[in-house]
C-alpha cells in the first residue's frame, strides 16, 4: 500500500526528491593541495585559495574528477565528456570568496538511477537527474562565544558530488532506502566514507503534497539533514504541514526549511532562491573539463563488483534467499566477511551465523565488522568443528560466546574445557536407559500412543550428558530402545 498523509479532505500524495551532497574521497581538496582531514585543529587546512586571497588561482584536482566520474559509471549514468565550471554568487561568512565554484548548465554527469529494495520485498527504480562537483563551503560555529560566531575554513574547498534524484520518491520508507543505498554505493566504490556523523553524506530533503493525479504542487527544501532516521522524519513532519497549510485554504510557498529534531518539525530558514537569484556564469579561471573516452572507460573497467551484482551472485552462487543476500551485501566489509567463512563450507550455515550470532554479538559489544570480535577464519573453524562430528549446533554456540569473551580460537576453547562431542554409543545407551527410568510415566504415555514425547526423551538425554551428546546418535539410540 502507498504512503498517503490523511488530511480532513481526504488522503494526500507525498512527492520526495534528494539532493544528496557527498564529500569526494581524496586527499587534497577540489582545487587546492590543501588537506581534507577530518578533526584537525580549525583553519589549519586552509591553503589561499581556499582563504579566497587576491590572485589566487584554482587549479582542479584530477582524482576528484575521476572520482566523480566512477560515482557516475556507479549509478548507471551517463557521463558527460565535455562540462564546465559556473560560479554561483552568494554572501555568507563562510565562503570568503562570495561564490561557489560549482557546476550548473553543464555537469561532469548526466541522466542515471538507483535501484531500492523495500521491506516489503518488492523493488523500485529511482531516477538520478545528474551528479555535479562543487567545493564545500566553511563552517560558522555559534557556540564558541556568547556573542561571536567563529569561521573554521577547513571544509571550504573540499571536493562535493551533489547527487541529484528525480522526484520519484512517494514515501519516507523509500527515501531512507535510496539514501542507504546511495550511499552503499558510494562507499563500495570508495569515492565517499558514507559517515553522515562527520558530514561527508548529507541531504537536501524536497517535499511536496498532491492530490491522487494532480500535477506536482509548490516544493519546500529541507536543508542539510544528517541521517537516514531524521531524513524519514522530515519528510512525515513537512509533509503533514503542507496538507495542513493547504486544507485550511492557504498556499504553501517556495522556501528552504530546516528540521528541528526536538520538536519534531520543520521551520522556516529563508525563502527558496532560484537560479537567477544566485546569477550563474562560467567560471573565468577554469577551463571547460574534457575527459577522454577511452580514460573513461578504463574507469569503468577496474570498478568493483557493486552491491546489486554481488546480491545476486549470492543468490545464484550461494543459494541465499533475497533477504540474506541483501543483507549481508549491505557493507562490503560484511559480504566479505561472509565469503571468507562460506567458502568450502555450507553457505546458507554461514549466512545464519553471520546475521544471527555474528551480528547479536555486535549489538552486545558495540563493536562493528571492522573490529569485529570474531575473525572470520575462526568463526569458518567453529563451522568446521561442527561439519566433522567434534561439536554439535548446542555447543557450538556456548564455544561462539566464549570466543567472542576471550578471542581465543575455537578448538583450543573445545580442548581446554572438554566440549567434544559425545559419540560413544554405549554412553549414549546407559544415559537412555537412565532417562526412560527416571520417566516411567511418560513412557508409558509414549507407548499409548503420544508420539511427540520422542522430543522430551531427546532432550532429557542431551541435557543428562551436559548437553555434549551427538543429537543424531541419540535419537537412532532413541528409536532402538522405544521401539
Amino acid at each position: 500500500m502507498s504512503y498517503v498523509v490523511e488530511g480532513s479532505s481526504g488522503p494526500w500524495e507525498v512527492v520526495i526528491g534528494l539532493e544528496v551532497h557527498a564529500q569526494v574521497v581524496s586527499r587534497a581538496k577540489l582545487f587546492s593541495g590543501a588537506a581534507t582531514a577530518f578533526g584537525a585543529e580549525p583553519n589549519t587546512q586552509v591553503s589561499f585559495v581556499d582563504a579566497a586571497f587576491p590572485g589566487m588561482l584554482p587549479v582542479i584536482n584530477g582524482v576528484c574528477v575521476a572520482q566523480a566520474v566512477r560515482t557516475g559509471l556507479g549509478l548507471d549514468a551517463q557521463i558527460n565528456l565535455v562540462s564546465r565550471f559556473d560560479r554561483k554568487n552568494y554572501f555568507y561568512a563562510d565562503l570568503p570568496a562570495g561564490y561557489q565554484i560549482s557546476q550548473y548548465q553543464h555537469p561532469i554527469v548526466g541522466a542515471g538511477s538507483v535501484e531500492i529494495e523495500l521491506a516489503d520485498g518488492s523493488t523500485r527504480r529511482i531516477g538520478v537527474t545528474r551528479l555535479h562537483l562543487e567545493q564545500d563551503a566553511g563552517k560558522s560555529l555559534h557556540d564558541q562565544h556568547p556573542g561571536k560566531s567563529y569561521i573554521d575554513l577547513n571544509r571550504a574547498g573540499v571536493a562535493l558530488m551533489e547527487i541529484v534524484s528525480e522526484p520519484d520518491l512517494r514515501s519516507p520508507e523509500e527515501a531512507g532506502a535510496y539514501l542507504r543505498k546511495l550511499r552503499t554505493i558510494l562507499r563500495y566504490l570508495g569515492t565517499c566514507d558514507g559517515n553522515m556523523e562527520e558530514g561527508s553524506l548529507r541531504a537536501d530533503v524536497n517535499v511536496s503534497v498532491r492530490r491522487h493525479g494532480e500535477p506536482f504542487r509548490t516544493r519546500c527544501e529541507v536543508k542539510n539533514v544528517n541521517s537516514v532516521r531524521y531524513v524519514m522524519q522530515a519528510i512525515e513532519a513537512e509533509a503533514k504541514r503542507q496538507v495542513a497549510v493547504w486544507e485550511d485554504g492557504g498556499t504553501v510557498g517556495q522556501e528552504t526549511r530546516l528540521y528541528d529534531v526536538a520538536r519534531g518539525a520543520t521551520r522556516a530558514m529563508r525563502s527558496k532562491e532560484d537560479a537567477h537569484d544566485y546569477r550563474y556564469f562560467p567560471d573565468p579561471d577554469l577551463l571547460p573539463l574534457v575527459l577522454d573516452a577511452a580514460w573513461v572507460a578504463e574507469l569503468g573497467r577496474h570498478l568493483p563488483e557493486l552491491p546489486d551484482a554481488k546480491r545476486a551472485r549470492f543468490m545464484r552462487d550461494y543459494g541465499l534467499p533475497a533477504y540474506d543476500s541483501a543483507v549481508l551485501v549491505a557493507e562490503q566489509a560484511t559480504a566479505d566477511f561472509y565469503e571468507t567463512v562460506a567458502r568450502g563450507r555450507d553457505a546458507r550455515l554461514a549466512a545464519n551465523w553471520v546475521i544471527g550470532d555474528l551480528f547479536a554479538a555486535f549489538n552486545r559489544t558495540g563493536r562493528g565488522i571492522e573490529d569485529s570480535p570474531v575473525a572470520a577464519a575462526a568463526l569458518g573453524e567453529l563451522l568446521d568443528l561442527m561439519a566433522d562430528g567434534t561439536i554439535n549446533g548446542r555447543i557450538a554456540k556456548d564455544v561462539f560466546e566464549l570466543m567472542v569473551e576471550t578471542g581465543e580460537a575455537p578448538g583450543a576453547i573445545v580442548e581446554s574445557r572438554g566440549l567434544r562431542q559425545v559419540t560413544d554409543t554405549g554412553a549414549i545407551d546407559a544415559a537412555i536407559a537412565a532417562v526412560l527410568t527416571a520417566n516411567a510415566d511418560k513412557l508409558a504415555e509414549y507407548r499409548s500412543g503420544k508420539d511427540k514425547l520422542f522430543g522430551f526423551f531427546v532432550g532429557q538425554t542431551i541435557k543428562s550428558m551436559a548437553g555434549k551428546a551427538n543429537p543424531a546418535l541419540v535419537n537412532e539410540a532413541l528409536k532402538r530402545a522405544l521401539g
